[in-house]
């Protein structure tokens, strides 16, 4: 990275990378700490560190997570990725372990190498910049025109609904739950999370649009509801652009997808090392609710409803789960069956009381 941006290593980037390697993660975190502006949503401190920021955080990441996973368990769910790719296939990780972990297996195993990249930083130029240097030869990657043109869409999409919500404010709620739209002098001001992903799934969509013959394996962070109709299961992800295919998503995958993930999580919960590690069980079940939501966007709901439920056992604590079956039941004509799920689940969490409230106000606006 110095070399194609014709710049020194800084020696704070040297010695991290120098703890991580001798295997010093405490003298590493520490030295990561320093090197993060904590000001900028965990961006770099300072300008010469940028052409490495990203390598860093890859590292960083890494180790971070084998340090909150027993190894074994690491390594099965990153094979269970990687294995899962088809040959040539692009793989999209979202939450910290699909991410990090299949990305250091892919990079250090023998096997194919895939391109790797995250949908949660595409709105990021620094990081379209990264995956240009590192993949620019290999695919068409995103430019700033892209970036630029992803916002303004954004931005008229986003001002488009929030004038619906004004003026017909007894119609269902276009603007999204968590959603920061505000009008200012006569401009569309956003902000937050919601927006930025909401970005990043427009990129995607540029992304897979900019590479028609190149497929995608996609781990997400947050629904990217755009893609679920050209979407299937695969593995413990799911394979993105296969609407070329009219009957992929049958009846028998959405049955073969519950048997996986019963299976899957029958070995987990009989396994003590596994079922003894929160991060573990949380990882699983975020992937199972990203399946589960895939299958209700594809009408599958009993199978979604499955879904959910195995995502509940594996993680009880976990809202996400219980809001997705939630949403099913009340979509499918069962409003006082998803309202008493939500009552019990806040009374066994009184601690996830707010993200309950705002899950009812969503059903009750539909």
């Amino acid at each position: 990275m110095a070399t194609r941006h014709g710049v020194a290593v800084p020696e704070g980037v040297k010695r991290f990378f120098d703890a991580v390697e001798a295997g010093r993660l405490d003298e590493a975190h520490a030295i990561y700490k320093t090197l993060r502006d904590s000001k900028n949503a965990g961006g770099p401190q300072s300008e010469d560190i940028r052409p490495f920021w990203r390598s860093i955080e890859d590292t960083w990441g890494a180790a971070m997570m084998a340090q909150r996973m027993p190894a074994q368990e690491y390594l099965d769910y990153g094979n269970a990725i990687l294995g899962s790719l088809k040959p040539g296939m692009i793989y999209v990780g979202g939450t910290d372990p699909g991410m990090f972990i299949p990305n250091m297996l892919n990079a250090t195993s023998d096997g194919e190498q895939h391109i790797v990249l995250t949908q949660n930083a595409l709105a990021d130029a620094s990081y379209r910049e990264y995956l240009n240097d590192l993949y620019g030869n290999q695919f068409k990657a995103l430019t700033d025109d892209d970036g630029q043109q992803a916002f303004q869409d954004y931005l008229q999409d986003a001002q488009k609904r929030l004038l619906h919500d004004q003026q017909f404010p007894d119609d269902p709620k276009q603007v999204r739950p968590g959603e920061d739209i505000s009008m200012q002098d006569g401009r569309v001001s956003v902000s937050g999370q919601v927006a930025v992903m909401a970005v990043n799934e427009i990129l995607l969509q540029t992304l897979m649009q900019n590479n028609p013959d190149l497929s995608f394996g996609l781990e997400e962070s947050f629904p990217l509801k755009s893609t679920y109709p050209g979407a299937v299961p695969l593995g413990p992800i799911m394979q993105l652009g296969a609407q070329g295919d009219p009957g992929a998503f049958s009846a028998d995958l959405a049955a073969q997808t519950v048997s996986y993930w019963q299976n899957t999580a029958q070995q987990l919960l009989a396994n003590p090392e596994a079922a003894e590690s929160p991060d573990t069980l949380l990882t699983y079940s975020h992937d199972v609710v990203a399946q589960a939501n895939l299958l209700a966007a594809h009408d599958y709901s009993a199978e979604a409803e499955q879904a959910y439920n195995l995502a509940s056992q594996l993680a009880p604590t976990s809202f996400e789960a219980v809001a997705g079956l939630a949403d099913v039941l009340h979509q499918s004509g069962q409003a006082n069956r998803a309202m008493q799920i939500l009552n019990d689940f806040a009374q066994n969490n009184p601690s996830q009381q707010a993200a309950v409230n705002l899950q009812r106000c969503s059903l009750n606006a539909k």
